[in-house]
């Protein structure tokens, strides 16, 4: 089982889902029983499934079926209305449903009343000329809003006798083809509105034929705003651009407020079933792209809405669900619908999912509800900046490197440049002041053979938030006076010994109990103990599983590394009380099966050896890296997974929360997106004004910089996190421009949650 503290989402289910119900209709009668999930094993770290019920099913009310139900709304938390799509020459309606949720009862749905909707003379729509998917309830509870893919359309019906009292413009490009670009059944399958009424958004389904599909298959969609007011005239405002997942569509959408939704996406494989994940969405800073000839032309992320994934629902707990067809998780079915309720008291909030049954004998009308976890988006608090040019005393370094211009500098450089941070921690241990900081450049310029001329260091920082300036106060300098390394170094023969790139490749740093500094190695990898001096205390200490990398000097004649170049200890956290380590492997060992795992270690400082206790982080792509970690409370970890792209090329710069004490049977660590480094809201302006051509600032800013190494939770939601700018090479900001060193404060709403 996981620790009382991962996941909140589900703990919050497990009051009360014992006490839920799941009703399994039978034909001509329904019988109930108790449902029992599984409360070890959460849709998510963000989603727990609260309940299900199967009592719509095949049911009927009215002489009409109950069944094709693809949009839900609720008009208040224990009444809800859903939309009928395109039922032959069946009336278009909506069906008033009870639910019963939470209690002693078992959740269940059960319909209360129906409602035509008819044309503007009083005729019913049927589904020669309505094919319902999305609906929103307008504020004062008198009318709907409701689109339909047959044209597309959106229309306002009162809700007293179900007749079209008005419609609304759909820009001409939206009709279905030929009169249009967009393809038959994948138009307005979503709809929704902000809680105020002033702001629609209407969802395609699937992309304009000028936007099409990228070559993994993801849809190039388009959301459009609408404004005005509840009850009033809307008019289309803006179109927001969307990428699905691959051989996914878009089918609802969920307002939140300010520029922020809840996306459903949902697919279908014959003879294996349904895929249904739910996003959060944001479109902060995102342009209009009304103008866009074809979304494939667009190559900046900023571009596109903002995603990040909630829960796969394939992740539920089947919770005894049965399926007709085959399906991954017999809990799945055609989720269409979608719609949030209240809020909970952790904070979370009912989610409501109902499934559209195509009226098909192989398919289910299932109504779901969920909690929900949905913090606010993360926030640009402090930023600074070190030039890249901000040498320090110390000899001419960068010797070694061919003499050629890179972003504007050409070798050697007039001392010591400060090639970015690949760590960050207090310069007080204990400390959570982002004010005065210990931060460590690795080796200097990448390779053994090139940074003999650097010399390892770790510097006191200042960082003035209010100018945008970082001030260096003093610098500690790495060196084995006592000859503790048992094999050559650059200044092997001099009495301070000071160490140098070509030494070792120093990537993570931390305190421990008795306030003297561990650093992780990639050379070796090894773990380097040093005082606060920086002297070295012992022998570095490598791994006991014999692994190495190819510039180990333990490597034997002839002997094979089990580690690829530059794949060590490029992070490492410390417990809270200073006693254990946690040096983590940034890429995958060379013969690992699984070459998305990222060995975790543990090591005891006390005996000053391993443990023997490792755990597996899985990134998302094998390609992906583990730049830096740190303890976020307990044994919690916040980690940055990052990509090795710069600029518009980045794709994956992240903060994630992992508890070694929830790993899995087979020692897999879980994980939870706290947040995408490439999408932090700006309200405040704080990385503005922009310097000419610089990229990622405004009102979303990105840290799209190549090597985010370095991260550091503070207080509360707090956290800084800095790069290394891979002096010169690195123009992730500024094309042409050698990046300087940022350290930004973030804050993160829903850290420790």
């Amino acid at each position: 089982m996981p620790s009382t503290r991962w996941p909140a989402p589900a703990l919050a289910a497990a009051a009360v889902i014992a006490m839920l119900g799941v009703t399994v209709p039978a034909a001509g009668a329904a019988t109930s029983h108790d449902s029992k999930p599984d409360l070890g094993v959460p849709c998510s770290a963000d989603v727990g499934l609260r309940g299900f019920t199967d009592s719509l099913d095949k049911t009927t009310f009215e002489g009409t079926p109950v069944g094709g139900l693809s949009a839900l709304a609720l008009l208040r938390d224990d009444r809800a209305l859903a939309l009928v799509d395109n039922t032959g020459t069946v009336p278009a309606r909506l069906y008033d449903i009870a639910l019963t949720t939470g209690g002693k009862k078992p959740f269940s749905a059960e319909v209360r009343d129906m409602t035509t909707l008819r044309r503007p003379d009083g005729v019913p729509y049927t589904g020669a000329d309505f094919d319902g998917e999305g609906l929103i309830i307008e504020q004062h509870g008198h009318t709907v809003l409701a689109s339909s893919e047959t044209e597309p359309s959106i229309r306002r019906f009162r809700l007293s006798d179900g007749r079209q009292v008005a419609s609304f413009d759909v820009p001409a490009r939206f009709r279905v083809t030929p009169a249009g670009e967009a393809q038959v059944n994948q138009t307005f399958e979503s709809l929704t509105a902000t809680s105020d009424g002033r702001v629609l958004y209407a969802g395609m389904e699937g992309p304009l034929s000028a936007d099409g599909r990228d070559a993994a298959g993801s849809g190039l969609q388009r959301i459009l705003r609408y404004e005005g007011q509840s009850g009033g005239t809307y008019t289309p405002a803006a179109q927001y651009a969307y990428r699905t997942d691959p051989g996914l569509g878009l089918v609802e959408l969920v307002a939140l407020g300010d520029d922020q939704l809840l996306a459903l996406e949902r697919g279908f494989t014959a003879g294996v079933g349904n895929t249904v994940r739910v996003y959060r969405v944001s479109a902060t800073g995102v342009p209009d792209v009304s103008g866009v000839a074809s979304l494939s032309t667009l190559t900046d992320p900023r571009a596109w809405l903002g995603k990040r994934l909630l829960a796969d629902l394939v992740n539920c707990p089947p919770s005894g669900a049965t399926a007709k067809q085959p399906q991954p998780n017999p809990l799945l079915d055609n989720i269409e619908g979608m719609a949030l309720g209240d809020r909970l008291e952790d904070d979370t909030r009912i989610l409501y999912l109902i499934s559209d049954d195509n009226n098909s004998a192989t398919q289910i009308t299932r109504v779901y509800e969920l909690s929900v976890r949905i913090p606010d988006e993360a926030r640009l608090r402090d930023r600074a900046l070190l030039s890249a040019t901000d040498y320090q005393p110390g000899p001419v370094s960068g010797t070694q490197l061919p003499p050629t211009t890179v972003n504007g500098i050409t070798p050697p450089f007039p001392g010591q440049p400060i090639p970015g941070f690949s760590a960050v921690i207090p310069a007080n241990r204990g400390s959570k002041s982002a004010n005065r900081l210990l931060a460590m450049p690795d080796n200097g310029f990448g390779a053994k053979n090139n940074s003999a001329d650097f010399l390892l260091r770790a510097y006191v920082i200042e960082p003035d938030y209010r100018s945008g300036e970082i001030d260096v106060r003093s610098h500690i300098s790495f060196r084995d006076p006592d000859r503790k390394v048992p094999f050559p170094i650059v200044n092997q023969d001099t009495p301070d010994r000071l160490l140098t790139g070509a030494d070792f490749d120093i990537e993570s740093l931390a305190w421990d109990a008795n306030g003297t500094l561990w650093i992780g190695e990639e050379f070796g990898p090894y773990l380097v103990n040093t005082d606060r001096t920086g002297k070295v205390l012992r022998a570095p200490i490598p791994l006991p599983d014999g692994t190495k990398s190819p510039q180990s000097p333990d490597l034997a004649p002839g002997e094979s590394p089990t580690l690829p170049g530059s794949r060590g200890f490029e992070a490492m956290a410390a417990s809270e009380d200073g006693w254990t380590l946690y040096p983590i492997l940034e890429g995958a060992k060379i013969n690992d099966p699984d070459q998305r795992r990222r060995v975790v270690y543990e090591f005891d400082v006390r005996a000053g050896a391993y443990t023997g206790r490792t755990w597996s982080f899985r990134v998302d792509d094998p390609g992906l890296f583990v730049g830096d970690a740190s303890v976020l409370d307990g044994r919690r970890l916040l980690l940055i997974e990052r990509d090795n792209n710069m600029g518009p090329s980045s794709q994956i710069k992240r903060l994630v929360v992992t508890d070694l004490d929830a790993a899995g049977p087979d020692g897999v660590l879980p994980r939870r997106t706290a947040v995408d480094l490439l999408r932090i809201a700006d309200p405040k302006g704080v990385s503005t004004p922009a310097r000419p051509n610089e990229y990622g600032v405004g009102a979303l800013f990105s840290f799209p910089l190549q090597s985010v190494e370095s991260v550091l939770p503070l207080s509360g939601d707090r956290v800084v996190v800095a790069n290394d700018n891979n002096f010169p090479g690195n123009d992730g900001r500024i094309p042409g421009r050698a990046d300087d060193t940022e350290v930004i404060v973030i804050d993160v709403p829903g850290l420790r949650d």
